[in-house]
């Protein structure tokens, strides 16, 4: 008979790691006598992170005694405390290996059911001083699980713990913790899990990753073994790139295509057509300028039609912007640019849906592509002589070919001089048997046609989303500022659309995400304030347009580029949760630890690996 031996509980507190304070509900501690254990935790406890602990699924932690002996062997420790391992039911019984997804028990006056694996965290290893804690979690098949409360009632450490009901499927906390986590994720088990409804819907959302991941490979979408795992990432979701580092591409056009935007037309040196790629994604240029060592990395959307064999950038003039000053001054036609193989998360995807293209200024590129795309011209339209109708809601009378999904194209510009792919969009909207386009100019000009460039006068906005009679059950991809994406994104939840159907693009660095880490002023990146003693190779991060010489003071890019302020996102620190998952878009980098599983191809973890030459991280 499985026993409570320590019922422990402790509520969250900030805690001094690295320079910075974590608040974390990970410190337990035994406690006497009964505790009322309810929905979302036992009275007098609390976690400090509800994005990955806590909520109904994750009410209650369990781990076990013979996992402690485990790791005191293992780690040579004399004697670790109940709670150490922030788990609320220390319990003699109930291994890892046995209990199922969906099994109940009773434990005094409540009544529990299991949901799902530990969630790998760095916050146990900073707890047990170990932080290799994660990975060997996970490695060791040791995780612990989580519970839902079926039941609020009083709980007590000697109670005996009686099992009330089997789980269905019968696949053990183990067998599932390894089926997300572990290389090697058979499609049997996968459809197994997926039948198991007491599994928590996150856990269920990254194993149909999974499950479409497989059919992918089956189908031979994707090459077999190296596409990562998506169950723990999107970075992973993107196809291999087609070509390793930087190639020479030759320069074919130069376009201006607004008052502030510019396209190059780039081809293979050889004449070869240039590799397909997802409308949506992007490319990497290397730049030179002269009087100086240290290379410019920008990254550019492509805009043109994927299945070109040409790639087109169109690039924002700044006035005060290195990179792209240098190309619209120096570069010219017949010169070569050494170019990254297109990459990115950000692409259409497959659906019957209706599509919502949304953007504003040159923050029309990669959407650009993707009414391409949705076209499907075989190439790119003759934009001198690209005809429609007007911009208002109703589709163009030019030539049907393209897609019967419902397409909307939204964009936002100043005036007509700084509208970017007018005529081009509106010609391949033409091509379209349910199209519609709403623009607005925020300050139109004297001569701009209402009802004919532009449909209303101010911002892409709630309210337009709401006048413009968009279908709420679209896919939505945006591209723009950050201030325009997160007010549209804020407005197409409100109008209805589902989160999970609103897809962004960003052209500087990503969001952070360093969970528990207390916020603080934030700073643009920067090389790190102490200089390396024996500086190594250089390290790359494209987005934030930096490059810095690698510091082998260091244990891994990751806190490389803490130390650069580079925004970044992780949740283990050791290989296992796929969160830092980053492209590695030129070099060779090791790793230790090793990761769980490897990322995907042309991918890298950086929480736990160092270059081994210089490097170029989509950072």
């Amino acid at each position: 008979m499985a026993t409570l031996t320590s019922l422990n509980v402790g509520m969250p507190q900030d805690v001094p790691w690295h320079g910075r304070t974590v608040h974390t509900g990970v410190w337990k501690y035994p406690v006497d006598g009964p505790r009322t254990a309810r929905r979302l935790n036992i009275d007098g406890d609390g976690q400090g992170d509800l994005e990955g602990h806590g909520g109904e699924h994750r009410a209650v932690l369990v781990y076990q005694t013979d996992s402690y002996r485990h790791w005191e062997e293992h780690l040579s420790r004399d004697r670790i405390e109940p709670g150490q391992f922030g788990e609320n039911l220390t319990v003699d019984g109930l291994p890892d290996d046995e209990v199922c997804i969906g099994d109940r028990y009773r434990i005094g006056g409540a009544v529990f059911e299991v949901s799902q694996p530990r969630v790998t965290c760095y916050r146990v290893g900073l707890r047990m001083e170990e932080p290799r804690m994660a990975a060997l979690l996970v490695s060791h098949r040791r995780p612990g699980f989580y519970m839902r409360v079926i039941v609020e009632g009083d709980v007590a450490a000697g109670q005996e713990i009686v099992k009330v009901a089997d789980g269905p499927e019968g696949m053990t906390v183990a067998d599932i913790d390894a089926l997300l986590y572990l290389p090697g994720h058979p499609r049997d088990d996968l459809d197994r899990a997926l039948r198991i409804r007491a599994l928590s819907p996150g856990w269920q959302a990254s194993l149909r990753s999974l499950k479409e991941q497989a059919a992918k490979e089956a189908a031979g979408e994707v090459p077999a073994g190296a596409s990562g795992n998506t169950g723990l990432t999107t970075a992973a979701s993107s196809p291999p790139p087609a070509w390793t580092g930087f190639r020479p591409l030759r320069v074919d056009a130069v376009r201006e295509e607004s008052h502030s935007v510019f396209s190059l037309t780039l081809s293979a040196t050889d004449g070869s057509r240039l590799p397909a790629w997802l409308p949506g994604q992007s490319v990497t240029l290397r730049l030179r300028p002269e009087g100086t060592d240290t290379p410019l990395i920008r990254s550019y959307s492509l805009s043109n039609d994927p299945g070109d064999g040409r790639y087109r950038i169109s690039v924002k003039q700044e006035p005060h912007g290195a990179a792209s000053t240098l190309i619209h001054t120096k570069v010219r036609v017949g010169d070569t640019l050494d170019v990254a193989a297109p990459r990115g998360t950000f692409f259409l995807n497959d659906s019957d849906r209706p599509v919502v293209l949304a953007s504003a200024g040159v923050g029309a590129t990669p959407v650009l592509a993707m009414l391409h795309a949705l076209a499907d011209t075989g190439g790119d339209v003759d934009r001198s002589t690209g005809t429609g109708g007007g911009p208002g809601t109703g589709a163009g009378s030019g030539p049907v070919t393209g897609t019967p999904r419902e397409v909307w194209w939204l964009h936002g510009a100043r005036e007509r001089a700084e509208h970017p792919f007018a005529a081009e969009s509106r010609a391949l909207l033409d091509m379209l048997p349910a199209s519609h386009r709403y623009i607005c100019y925020s300050h139109p000009a004297a001569g701009d046609r209402q009802g004919v460039d532009y449909t209303a006068t101010g911002h892409l906005s709630a309210d337009a989303i709401h006048s413009s009679g968009l279908p709420a059950d679209a896919d939505a991809y945006l591209c723009g500022p950050t201030g325009f994406m997160d007010d549209l994104t804020a407005a197409l939840a409100g109008y209805g659309m589902a989160p999970d159907r609103i897809h962004v693009e960003t052209f500087g660095a990503g969001a952070a995400l360093n969970p528990g880490v207390l916020p603080s002023a934030a700073h643009a990146p920067h090389a790190p304030a102490e200089a390396p003693a024996s500086p190594g190779p250089d390290v790359s991060f494209s987005r934030s347009g930096l490059t810095v010489p690698w510091d082998p003071r260091y244990a891994s890019l990751l806190e490389l580029a803490e130390a650069c302020d580079v925004p970044t996102r992780w949740s283990c620190r050791t290989g296992v949760c796929h969160n830092c998952e980053s492209a590695l878009l030129s070099g060779d980098v090791t790793y230790d630890p090793d990761p769980v599983e490897p990322p995907a191809e042309g991918d890298v973890l950086i929480c736990c690996s160092r270059p081994r030459d210089g490097i170029v991280l989509d950072l």
